[in-house]
């Protein structure tokens, strides 16, 4: 299970965050390398990547180079975005085109100097990561929100360029100076599959701001989409890792008079979609938003769910399960990855095993019909992410890294003269 740093209590984001480190991390530069930065962001990943960075810039400098066009500046924080080259886009196997067009993205992310600290999320920026590592001889973190290994599924959509996505990952994560896991369990996966020492690997999970995602009265995109009643609710990729079929399988056990509304956009392929839109029209109590919503529109659908429902198959950690809790509303997830690490059983939800729709309408049926027990699993879930989930909490653990991270660099270079001179001394 993960050590969790003492609750925040009343002190101030900064405060914390210093206290903390022990500095207020002038010294320290990072460059974040990621494919997701807004406005694109489709998964969690884009999600941690977008909060952390600005939680971090409130105390020290940070770059961010993700896939886009994005070039914006707010105080501390730098974003700039790379294109991939038009020639990858060619070619008459399209399932290519992605892991293609991820190259040369990373190399022109590259072919920009760095003399930072870089920090590189998912295997889309891991070619990137590697290269300025060697290049510009910085230290190398990378965060694992995922790993390749334990998504052969992945093949269906990359054809075999999913072999490439798989080797570049392996490089990345065996050359990184610090390799983050977002959950004990992601740990031990990594530690598994990778020839990396265990002293590499910290467990620095995914966070949350309560101030945002919390309980809300809205009604407007429940009025915009016809839902009224009790509900179900599904958000993730619509992906076989997400375990949306399982979930629509169990609709058929669910008690009557209860809707399932899945907030599912982003289809990893074609395929794909079809299969779960066939599925979809085979439950009638389904209503399926295909697009990406808003923020607040989905604090409003969390708020009013008479239960979240989390069936992955696959998942190192799941956001998405902390911003339900945050909102006050039990959560009924899969026993895989780090989710048990989130949801406490019996105290802020129930677990079942994957791929099990008996299993799965059986805990929503039991929530469904305690309502008490459901609003206490509410509000022990918000408490949960209050005391241990709080991006305050995350980036003062990950500044810490940081400096770890740059001290045993400089130590390791005392012998050859300066490192990184612009981030300056601690």
């Amino acid at each position: 299970m993960l050590t969790f740093e003492p609750p925040a209590g009343r002190r101030k984001d900064r405060e914390l965050l210093n206290g903390h480190t022990g500095t207020n991390g002038a010294a320290l530069k990072v460059c974040f390398i990621t494919r997701e930065y807004p406005p694109n962001i489709y998964g969690g990943a884009g999600v941690h990547i977008k909060n952390l960075a600005r939680e971090l810039a409130q105390v020290m400098d940070v770059e961010v180079r993700c896939f886009g066009d994005q070039d914006l500046t707010e105080g501390r924080l730098r974003v700039k975005g790379y294109q991939p080259w038009g020639r990858m886009a060619e070619g008459a196997e399209q399932r290519f085109n992605s892991v293609l067009g991820t190259f040369s993205t990373d190399l022109s992310i590259v072919r920009d100097p760095l003399d930072a600290i870089v920090h590189a999320h998912t295997w889309y920026a891991a070619m990137a990561g590697f290269m300025a590592k060697e290049l510009y001889d910085v230290p190398l973190a990378v965060t694992v929100h995922s790993l390749e290994p334990l998504r052969p599924w992945k093949e269906e959509q990359l054809g075999r360029s999913y072999h490439l996505s798989a080797w570049i990952e392996r490089v990345a994560l065996e050359a990184a100076d610090r390799v983050i896991a977002v959950s004990s369990q992601s740990k031990s996966e990594i530690l598994t599959h990778f020839n990396i020492p265990p002293e590499r690997v910290t467990v620095i999970p995914n966070g949350i701001d309560p101030g945002t995602w919390k309980p809300s009265l809205a009604r407007a995109t429940r009025q915009a989409y016809g839902i009224e009643g009790d509900y179900i609710l599904f958000v993730g990729r619509a992906s076989r890792q997400k375990g949306m079929v399982h979930l629509l399988e169990a609709m058929k056990y669910v008690d009557p008079g209860v809707r399932l509304v899945c907030c599912a956009a982003a289809a990893d392929t074609p395929e794909v979609e079809q299969e779960i839109a066939a599925k979809v029209k085979e439950t009638p109590r389904c209503l399926w938003i295909s697009a990406q919503l808003r923020e607040e529109q989905y604090i409003e659908l969390y708020s009013h769910c008479a239960v979240f429902a989390c069936p992955s198959v696959y998942e190192p950690f799941g956001i998405i399960n902390l911003e339900a809790m945050a909102c006050e509303r039990p959560v009924v997830a899969s026993a895989v990855g780090g989710i048990p690490e989130v949801v406490v059983p019996g105290e802020t939800g129930l677990l079942v095993p994957p791929a099990d729709p008996g299993a799965l309408a059986d805990a929503l049926n039991r929530v469904l019909r305690d309502r008490a027990a459901a609003h206490a699993m509410g509000r022990a879930g918000r408490r949960r992410v209050e005391e241990h989930f709080s991006w305050t909490m995350i980036a003062a653990r990950t500044h810490r890294m940081y400096q770890e991270l740059l001290k045993e660099r400089r130590t390791a270079h005392a012998r050859s003269g300066s490192y990184l001179p612009s981030a300056g001394s601690a």
